[in-house]
């Protein structure tokens, strides 16, 4: 004969606490005030930027079409975005590894807090530090590039006697980005667990070797978020940008001459104090395509992450 059964007593379902409710309460606020201001700001930029979008010539710089207008400031946003990550992840994620893994940590600490307060410095103090010093300076190795590597189209010159190119746009931004790209690339490498790490040393890997096939394949989407907001930062850093270009709404590969391409943020901050009527809502349409390249970017960028993480927990 089989054992009876005895029935199981429902376990009373637990009480939550007032701290519980109220955490989860404000978290929810939170999270809606977030979703209603991106919304907000989407409306807006339609609504006032869709009359930009049939303004007459007259209000785009004499273009025919806003896609004709738009065009130049695009390639000009992301080619200055480019150069900046270009320049910017593989130095940061080197600066992430020398604190997390390499420096002592009576020097880590003071290295990491002098990259922490790069963030801290207005955007303004870029500019005129680009003007002043990183243009001048950069004007011999323009010359040299054009004597040496004007075959290119990358360095066809003329090259710039100001130094105020796209390409020192683009070093004045990565030098903004860097922090963010830092931080995020050091906490996780330092996240990476202690037993793979352990594991590759103990199996006769060199300390290169066990961060090549330990901490970054773990730390890799991690790395991916860190360049995508250090992307978000360059799309729309203006006032460093407006300051460093000598812009025009060309579209060029050339990054050392002194004729460059501008971008959207940079073209909206210096035509907005004498725009009127169309003129304002060009501005603000083009402000709307610089929000869906970056909603694009990190909408992009969220997938690869939660492939990749898809892909550790398998």
């Amino acid at each position: 004969m089989s054992a009876p059964t005895t029935a199981a007593w429902p376990t009373p379902p637990k009480k939550r606490r007032m701290g519980d409710l109220l955490f989860a309460g404000a978290t929810r606020t939170a999270a809606s005030i977030i979703l209603v201001a991106l919304a907000g700001v989407a409306i807006f930029l339609t609504v006032e930027g869709l009359p930009g979008l049939t303004a007459p010539p007259e209000r785009m710089g004499g273009e025919a079409t806003f896609l004709a207008y738009v065009w130049p400031l695009v390639f000009g946003t992301l080619l200055a975005a480019f150069i900046a990550l270009l320049i910017a992840t593989p130095l940061s994620i080197g600066v992430a590894l020398v604190i997390s893994h390499y420096s002592p940590r009576r020097l880590a600490k003071p290295i990491g807090y002098l990259v922490d307060l790069l963030a801290a410095v207005p955007s303004v103090v870029y500019g005129l530090w680009g003007i002043a010093f990183v243009g001048p300076a950069l004007v011999p190795v323009y010359r040299w590039l054009e004597e040496n590597l004007g075959f290119l189209p990358f360095f066809s010159g003329p090259a710039s006697g100001t130094g105020r190119t796209i390409l020192t746009a683009g070093i004045v931004l990565a030098i903004m980005a860097l922090p963010i790209i830092t931080a995020i690339c050091r906490e996780i490498f330092a996240q990476t667990p202690t037993l793979h790490q352990e594991a590759a040393l103990a199996l006769g890997a060199t300390r290169f070797e066990m961060v090549r096939m330990a901490v970054i394949p773990y730390s890799k989407s991690g790395i991916v978020s860190a360049v995508m907001l250090g992307l978000g930062r360059a799309l729309g850093e203006t006032m460093a940008v407006a300051l460093v270009l000598s812009a025009t709404r060309i579209v060029t590969w050339d990054v050392i001459a002194s004729t460059s391409p501008s971008t959207i943020a940079a073209n909206i901050v210096l035509g907005f104090p004498e725009a009127t009527g169309l003129g304002v809502n060009v501005l603000i349409a083009t402000g709307l395509v610089l929000f869906v390249i970056t909603f694009a970017v990190n909408f992009t960028a969220r997938l690869i992450v939660a492939r990749s993480e898809k892909g550790l927990v398998r």
